[in-house]
């Protein structure tokens, strides 16, 4: 195997040439920091070779990309900044003859610390690297053999720069509340410093912690009307020393109210039909939503079938579901990205509507609800970015969120009984949203009903989580559904659309089918 040596610029005090010694070196950690970490891949093979199989410390576990393709990366989160000294890769029989590793301190901008130009597969044990960051990124080139890359193990080894570290953070300022609702209070405060690096801080509700946040800003939720709250922060560094807390503040939430209003939703929406035939569903769909008088419509997807050319979406969308354009909130779905150019015929026909801040993802409110309107396919497709611009956009969203409520859709779900199954690229979105205590996520892509009861970033059952519904049943033709997952709380082979019910505090969902009727009501959740 021969390796070709990168110069590249570091962090000051440490080597800049790579395999090579200085004076005075302390000899390096060999401590792993990579098992168990999160990591995330630019495919998978299938549902069972998962990123996170390359790093669970098991080596009859794999990941493995996509066949047949170039680059492909996996990329893992040692979950803070470290100086990194080895990196050992345990190829299985799909190895790497070309590839790089990389390390990044934000995830996004990578440099290269050391690149491989005849790799033989086996065990490589990349030493002597003495690069520095949080994220490190394997990136293939050339595959050596017609399939895709596959790894039983990618392991890390340094130390991180907590190591020692017994200095707290200066104690944050500048703290006040930013929004105040019925049920929430938004705050913001002025970043503190340390010798190394602050990891985070603890927001505290009448002297207890009620939550730790990477950020400066931080939206309490689940609050009562017209309450007086005491608010303080402290702040914590990597080595887990912290800071005293602020001077409290006291915020008194507003006195609120009762507003409520209902949305019609569904995906997998308008097939090359019309109402003349008797088996066109989209039709009757639309007079679902005419029934339900909603304030607002959403999408989840694959608007239109099968090219979603322009055309097709003034032939029979618009004959339909088009009378509620104006108060459509639409995402898309991977047809919309069949057209001749990608996005074309859903960007003419929807205009602005589909892009309101110039992009396929956006958010907006109604009432207490923030509604974030995502394009999943910038994680199902193969990529070669490190996080997708949507990704760091969607963080920001929720940081600058304030109200007490989040509702979040797209069309590739998540977990699904579906035909298509669970989407492994949809995790990024998901685990993002579950962090942040979103309370609804509604999919397409799988065409069926299914609602499951709250999960987590794993797919267990958990208060804590999402309700994640499938509602790709608006008309396109119905897919069959394989065994239930352990979440799952109904699945419905049938057309209908999705009645949300909604106030400043809860929310209720029903499935109403073509004739009318209500097929699956969910129980009344209160948001988090």
């Amino acid at each position: 195997m021969r390796l070709r040596l990168l110069a590249l610029v570091l962090p000051v005090g440490l080597l800049a040439a790579l395999g090579g010694s200085a004076a005075g070196a302390q000899p390096f950690a060999d401590t792993l920091l990579s098992q168990g970490q999160p990591v995330v891949a630019s495919s998978i093979e299938d549902d069972t070779l998962t990123a996170a199989k390359a790093v669970d410390g098991s080596t009859s576990t794999r990941w493995a990309s996509a066949e047949g393709s170039d680059p492909q990366w996996i990329r893992v989160d040692l979950g803070q900044p470290a100086t990194v000294g080895r990196v050992t890769l345990n190829w299985e029989v799909a190895y790497a003859k070309s590839y790089r590793i990389e390390v990044s301190d934000d995830g996004t901008n990578f440099s290269t610390v050391k690149e491989v130009t005849d790799g033989n597969g086996a065990t490589d044990d990349l030493t002597g690297l003495q690069a520095h960051g949080r994220y490190v990124r394997l990136v293939g080139t050339q595959r050596g053999t017609p399939y895709g890359y596959s790894l039983w193990e990618l392991q890390v080894y340094g130390t991180t720069d907590s190591t020692g570290d017994t200095e707290a953070p200066t104690v944050p300022t500048g703290l006040k509340s930013t929004a105040v609702t019925a049920t929430s209070v938004a705050l913001g405060w002025t970043a503190s410093t340390d010798n190394v690096g602050v990891s985070g801080y603890d927001v505290l509700r009448n002297g207890t912690v009620v939550a730790t946040t990477p950020g400066t800003q931080y939206n309490d939720t689940g609050l009562t009307a017209n309450t007086a709250y005491q608010y303080s922060v402290r702040a914590r560094d990597l080595a887990g020393n912290v800071s005293a807390a602020t001077a409290p503040i006291t915020v008194t939430t507003s006195a609120g109210g009762t507003d409520s209003f209902v949305l019609a939703a569904a995906g997998d929406i308008a097939d090359r039909c019309t109402a003349s035939d008797p088996d066109c569903i989209h039709p009757k769909t639309a007079n679902l939503v005419e029934a339900m008088n909603p304030a607002a419509v959403i999408t989840m997807g694959d608007n239109q079938y099968d090219d979603a050319h322009l055309s097709d979406f003034q032939n029979y969308y618009a004959k339909t579901w088009g009378r509620f354009k104006n108060i459509t909130h639409p995402s898309p779905g991977n047809h919309e990205t069949y057209d001749d150019i990608p996005f074309k015929g859903y960007h003419d026909y929807f205009g602005s509507i589909a892009t309101p801040q110039g992009k396929n993802y956006y958010s907006w409110n109604q009432g207490n609800w923030h509604f974030i309107a995502l394009d999943s396919n910038d994680f199902v497709k193969e990529s070669g970015l490190a996080e997708p611009e949507q990704l760091t956009w969607l963080k920001q969203d929720l940081a600058n969120n304030t109200k007490g409520c989040i509702a979040a859709y797209y069309h590739h779900p998540r977990y699904s009984s579906g035909d298509h199954g669970d989407q492994e690229g949809a995790a990024p979105l998901w685990e993002t949203l579950v962090a942040a205590k979103a309370d609804l996520v509604m999919n397409g892509h799988d065409h069926h009903y299914e609602r499951f009861v709250p999960q987590n970033a794993d797919g267990d059952r958990d208060p804590n989580g999402p309700v994640q519904i499938i509602g790709g049943m608006g008309g396109a033709p119905l897919y069959p559904v394989h065994a239930a997952h352990p979440a799952t709380a109904k699945i419905i082979e049938d057309f209908g659309v999705l009645k949300l019910s909604m106030t400043d505090t809860t929310f209720a969902t029903q499935l109403i089918g073509l004739d009318g009727d209500v097929l699956d009501s969910s129980p009344t959740y209160t948001c988090h």
